[in-house]
């Protein structure tokens, strides 16, 4: 049996599918994964569901034969959203979970993101289950466990619907799906709340025909944009793949990063709510944390990375989260995990609740000179050894203040600063940069690229 060893990464397994996952593999992991879940309270019970790439019927098949053999009792959700699986696991209680996807990724990879119980796993969990992969320990049934299919979007919806506090206003809203799992329950959801829904690239392809899914590129939020300025629609909500993070545009066409969605619902839970937690990561703006601190909360920055932060929440109480991806964590009001669906109705509460437009509440708030994410090719051999190298350079250098190395590094030039991070799914360096002016912005970004450039020579030799 071959094993890419890369494709078990920080919080899911990932690769592309027809090189990295073979049949044998996943039949295996889910062999694996279901041993792992038993434990000593004997044949887990385990929720599956599964995105709509054209592999993952395949993958499904594999990885429940493997459940099935250890004696796992699997309930499968059919095609749907990540967030809808996350709720499955509150819903349906199960000893564990899992939702084969992509997420962002082309439509040629797909993966596994698991669950213990409602509860991420990441980290040296996966690395036990590779292992065990590895060894073949998986424990053995005296007959297949059960399968059966269970629909759980209705409450799902209905869940989501009761944990809103919608005011009197409407509006019309453009929701561009990419082609991915989310289009149709969004739809449901905002019309459900009572908004003029337009559909873009709503319907599930998993060839993702018309753009990348991912809403943390400006160029795949093309069509939401003429889409928006078409119908005068008051905003658009752009999707990921597997629907759990969320992209914004005003009626303007400005796009609404991460962080500067975190800041709107930032100040909306802190009137609710003060004193609250927030958290945001590494990428996100300083003057996120500026904000949040002026309004009264309690502002926390955190690694990257979905399972990391929803354990980070657990341990400061907070009731929101976000990244600078889009991914966005409600605890208030919410079940904590991030969900670009939700995330997306409470914008449009947020909206509803008062007479500013969202163009209007991008108007207020602060100016960031800065950049998007942008992602440097770093093999994953390597990647990690390249931030170690461009750390220690950086808290060498006089023209650095200070470093923080809570994820990668993020070196803080006295006015402005710059990150340098391994992506945990991708084999990539991803930077981002602000500064007091555009000027000063490429120059930190310069300063950023030769050291890697330096770093990457440093490894080769």
């Amino acid at each position: 049996m071959q094993i890419n060893h890369k494709i078990f990464r920080q919080y899911d397994i990932r690769g592309v599918a027809e090189e990295d996952l073979g049949s044998e593999l996943v039949t295996a992991l889910g062999s694996a994964l279901a041993t792992h879940l038993a434990g000593a309270g004997g044949a887990p019970t385990i929720v599956v569901g599964r995105d709509c790439r054209l592999t993952s019927p395949r993958l499904f098949e594999a990885l429940t034969t493997g459940m099935r053999a250890c004696g796992a009792n699997i309930i499968d959700i059919g095609i749907v959203p990540t967030p809808v699986l996350y709720f499955a696991a509150f819903h349906l209680e199960p000893d564990g979970a899992v939702i084969i996807t992509g997420s962002h990724n082309p439509g040629q990879d797909n993966g596994f993101k698991m669950l213990r119980g409602k509860s991420s796993i990441y980290g040296d969990e996966i690395v036990a289950i590779r292992d065990r992969i590895v060894s073949e320990d998986f424990c053995t049934a005296e007959q297949p466990g059960s399968m059966q299919v269970r629909d759980v979007s209705d409450a799902y919806i209905d869940y989501l619907q009761s944990t809103l506090a919608l005011g009197e206003k409407r509006g019309k809203v453009v929701v561009d799906a990419g082609n991915g799992t989310g289009g149709p329950l969004a739809q449901v959801l905002y019309r459900k709340l009572g908004y003029e829904v337009v559909p873009v690239h709503c319907e599930m392809d998993g060839r993702f025909p018309n753009h990348h899914p991912d809403p943390t590129v400006e160029a795949n939020l093309a069509d939401l944009k003429s889409a928006v300025r078409e119908h005068k629609a008051d905003l658009g909500i752009a999707l990921d793949g597997d629907a759990d993070r969320i992209g914004a545009i005003d009626s303007k066409g400005r796009v609404l990063w991460g962080d500067q969605l975190l800041i709107l619902y930032g100040r909306a839970l802190l009137k609710e709510v003060p004193g609250a937690t927030i958290i945001g990561e590494v990428k996100c703006s300083q003057s996120l944390y500026d904000e949040l601190e002026r309004a009264g909360g309690n502002a926390v920055m955190s690694q990257v990375g979905h399972s990391l932060i929803k354990a980070k929440m657990k341990e400061c109480g907070a009731l929101l989260a976000g990244e600078m991806s889009g991914h966005i964590f409600f605890a208030h009001r919410f079940l904590g995990f991030d969900d670009g669906i939700y995330a997306g109705a409470r914008l449009l509460e947020i909206l509803s609740n008062g007479d500013a437009s969202l163009a209007d509440l991008y108007d207020t708030l602060p100016k960031m000179v800065n950049t998007p994410e942008i992602r440097v090719e770093c093999a994953d051999d390597i990647k990690f050894q390249v931030v170690e190298y461009v750390t220690q350079r950086l808290r060498d250098s006089d023209s650095v203040k200070s470093v923080i190395d809570v994820d990668g590094v993020r070196a803080n030039f006295g006015d402005g600063w710059g990150l340098v991070r391994a992506s945990n799914t991708q084999p990539s360096l991803v930077l981002r940069c602000e500064a007091e002016s555009e000027s000063r912005l490429a120059s930190i970004q310069s300063i950023l690229e030769d050291e890697i450039t330096r770093a990457k020579a440093a490894q080769a030799t």
